[in-house]
């Protein structure tokens, strides 16, 4: 297995098992309240009080520019997360189908034929059941119709990867690299949606001792951590090392 084969698997794996998370993330916004799931909740974390002033200083001036304004004017509203959500499950799905159509044109192999006249009777039907069986296969593409949901996009796209057997030609080199482009992308939209990638923010805020920048490591899960560049210093959850 190659490389390019083994990158495209795991993130067309990741747009497979993930899906079912964004489509819960969809009615409500998730909200991580535990300390190192997801980054970009912990930094949020961090800033909160900071925010709250802030968020207060810009409702102060919205409500000055609201006396100056006609009150039938429409006002600012937040974006509900739900629709950040629905546009990258949106651009998702089109990148992935656009995919899938290139491929199939070139991969999916015409459907058996007919037997011309002069074979045999029994030669000819037995090959125009095995002809309706070939063009009505279900693991053929069909680029007419419904289309076909982002995470079975994804799977018909991680069979042609791994070579599963159908009516299909073996991908080349070429082909194997557009399907990795196209699934690192997707799976990378998807982990930025679900704040679940691996991040590196370096924090505005500076050490109070010695003045250094804090690095701040986490997401995938894993408990982030917090790192002084000029002391060393490194901060956990509850745990402070020198």
């Amino acid at each position: 297995m190659t490389t390019t084969t083994a990158r495209a698997q795991h993130h067309l794996t990741t747009c497979i098992t993930h899906w079912p998370d964004l489509q819960d993330a969809l009615g409500t916004p998730s909200k991580v309240a535990s300390f190192g799931v997801g980054l970009r909740a912990y930094l949020a974390a961090l800033d909160r009080i900071d925010e709250q002033a802030a968020e207060q200083e810009r409702q102060r001036a919205r409500d000055l520019r609201a006396l100056e304004r006609d009150p039938a004017q429409v006002g600012e509203r937040p974006t509900p997360l739900r629709i950040t959500i629905l546009d990258t499950m949106q651009a998702i799905h089109t990148d992935l189908l656009e995919c899938a159509d290139a491929v199939a044109e070139v991969v999916q192999r015409q459907p058996m034929g007919q037997l011309p006249a002069g074979y045999p009777e029994t030669d000819r039907a037995r090959r125009a059941v095995l002809a309706m069986k070939d063009r009505h296969d279900p693991r053929r593409w069909k680029w007419t119709g419904p289309r076909p949901a982002a995470p079975y996009t994804a799977l018909w796209l991680l069979g042609r990867v791994q070579g599963a057997p159908g009516p299909f030609h073996r991908l080349d080199v070429r082909q194997t690299e557009r399907i990795a482009g196209v699934a690192r992308s997707a799976a990378e939209r998807i982990e930025r949606a679900l704040d679940i990638s691996a991040e590196r923010r370096t924090l505005d805020q500076r050490h109070e001792d010695c003045g250094g920048r804090i690095d701040v490591h986490g997401g995938e899960g894993k408990t982030p951590l917090a790192h002084c560049r000029l002391c060393g210093r490194v901060w956990a959850e509850g745990v402070v090392a020198a």
